[in-house]
């Protein structure tokens, strides 16, 4: 943790902003925690080329979590790729193929899923390994486009899915077309032991009225998850 500031806003939740790393480019990688109780964990953008999810973060930013809820919210973890308009990192490496989990080496540098040299090997990815062992969300949101679907689960890890395609009107659908290792999503389910994740793939354009309904679905899905978690 590079830096810490807290403070209750006219929400009446608190607040409190983090720098959790930087890029490989010096970019600042920020966490914002609002709110208290089971950790919720959002992710605006891991692909730089896939930014709809950063209108999503800020409106939750602006928002407030339903009670004995904890947003940790990360808007970008890829800044270098955001700047650059990459998919990956600015090594190329595509950062939701470098988790620790069953990582394998996967193409070379310019190649559109390049796992990186080894697992972990980038900053970007550090970072967030360090930040979701410390906080240990119970479950994870993470923003990608542009399929436009979300993947159906098991559970009440499936219920949060089929409530939050309700309500924002996204199929559900098995994504596929890529070779998953090394996955973000699939690493951090396993941070704690009955961790729950889910994928969310908006499509090519996402306008204000979209994000809100999706900003509004995070809020329902986690006061789902308060209810249901036991």
């Amino acid at each position: 943790m590079l830096a810490t500031t807290a403070a209750a806003d006219d929400r009446g939740v608190n607040v409190r902003r983090e720098v959790i790393g930087t890029s490989i480019q010096g970019r600042q990688i920020e966490a914002i925690r609002i709110g208290s109780g089971i950790p919720v964990l959002i992710v605006g953008v891991i692909h730089g080329r896939e930014e709809a999810g950063l209108a999503i973060t800020d409106l939750l930013e602006r928002m407030a979590p339903p009670s004995g809820v904890e947003w940790w919210i990360v808007p970008n973890m890829n800044p270098d790729g955001v700047a650059m308009n990459l998919r990956g990192n600015a090594n190329r490496v595509d950062l939701n193929r470098n988790f620790p989990y069953l990582w394998a080496p996967l193409g070379r540098k310019g190649y559109w899923q390049y796992a990186g040299p080894s697992r972990a090997s980038e900053p970007e990815t550090r970072a967030m390994v360090d930040f979701v062992r410390r906080v240990k969300p119970v479950f994870g949101i993470w923003y990608h486009q542009d399929l436009n679907v979300i993947s159906p689960s098991t559970g009440l890890e499936g219920r949060l899915r089929r409530t939050y395609a309700s309500l924002t009107g996204l199929p559900m659908k098995r994504i596929t077309g890529g070779t998953y290792t090394g996955v973000a999503g699939t690493w951090q389910r396993r941070v704690h032991p009955r961790g729950m994740t889910m994928i969310v793939e908006l499509g090519p354009t996402l306008d204000a009225t979209q994000a809100q309904t999706h900003a509004d679905a995070v809020v329902e899905v986690s006061e789902l998850l308060r209810n249901e978690w036991k």
